[in-house]
């Protein structure tokens, strides 16, 4: 026989008031966007392997959550998918709380369906590798991908997606020699070409990454110099990251000063900007990255 559930139901009004509290800390994490600080916290998060999956909103929770804790997040999962990776939450943890959507069909008067879908969140409860520990008597599975330096051939094989990439966005792309302490490459939007130094792979990984994110629309005419080579190389240094590729010595920048009259949307638009533009260059790397660790089944949207 099921098991009747004990769990009270909320009312209406309580329903209502949990939707707005989870509003306003989603409006507060998005406001850290604002400072510099908060800005980098927000790109560390989305360079790591674990965490770009989750939507700009949720790792913005993440990034405050953790922060307000003193934790550095680097992989964040359910307890369930934690458990597929032979770890296990350690007990008194407390959980990181992100929403998920929650599709309701929608009735009429009479009760029927009438094929319209509402959606809702709901808080869900995930928690940073740094909560678990290994299972006992299992191998936990490792979770993030080696990394790399700049210099070297280690990402040699991620030169040839990035030029078919380019290709697909109707670039040609030319490998040339160019001066030791010049521009290392350059996107041309009128003659449809992108020019990358010669040299070792991982920097040529670096520079195709910065200069594709340029002919995916990131201009000067549209953003100005400055703002549009900020937002380039945040999404260089989330690409690069997210494949093992180490740019840390580089300092992460930043936009804070952009929002200063309280233009939140415009900051938000900038970090949907960068991770939407990262998705598109990261996927055109999958096929020739290694195996995620593990399926994720937890993701959340």
């Amino acid at each position: 026989m099921a098991r009747r559930s004990t769990k009270k139901s909320l009312s209406p009004a309580e329903r209502e008031a949990r939707r707005k509290a989870d509003r306003e800390r989603l409006e507060q994490a998005a406001r850290a966007l604002l400072t510099t600080d908060g800005w980098q916290r927000w790109i560390r998060v989305r360079a790591r392997n674990g965490l770009s999956r989750y939507s700009v909103g949720n790792q913005l929770l993440i990034a405050i959550d953790c922060h307000l804790r003193g934790i550095t997040p680097t992989y964040v999962a359910g307890f369930r998918t934690f458990l597929d990776l032979n770890r296990c939450v350690r007990k008194g943890e407390r959980a990181i709380k992100i929403l998920a959507p929650c599709p309701v069909k929608e009735r009429d008067d009479t009760g029927e369906e009438t094929g319209e879908r509402k959606v809702f969140f709901r808080s869900v409860p995930v928690f940073d590798v740094s909560m678990t520990e290994p299972l006992p008597g299992k191998e936990a599975i490792a979770l993030e991908p080696p990394c790399e330096p700049i210099i070297g051939e280690s990402h040699q094989h991620l030169v040839g997606p990035l030029v078919a990439l380019a290709s697909d966005l109707g670039y040609a792309v030319e490998f040339r020699d160019l001066q030791e302490h010049g521009p290392q490459g350059w996107c041309d939007a009128k003659a449809k070409r992108i020019v990358i130094a010669s040299g070792p792979a991982n920097g040529q990984v670096r520079t195709l990454t910065h200069e594709i994110a340029h002919a995916l629309g990131i201009g000067y005419e549209q953003y100005g110099r400055e703002h549009a080579e900020v937002l380039v190389d945040c999404v260089t240094y989330v690409v690069c990251s997210s494949v093992g590729l180490d740019i840390g010595g580089e300092s992460i920048p930043y936009v804070a000063g952009w929002g200063e009259d309280g233009a939140l949307e415009a900051v938000r638009e900038y970090a949907d900007t960068v991770d939407a533009l990262a998705r598109r260059i990261e996927d055109a790397l999958t096929a020739s990255s290694e195996p995620a660790p593990a399926d994720l089944p937890e993701s959340i949207a």
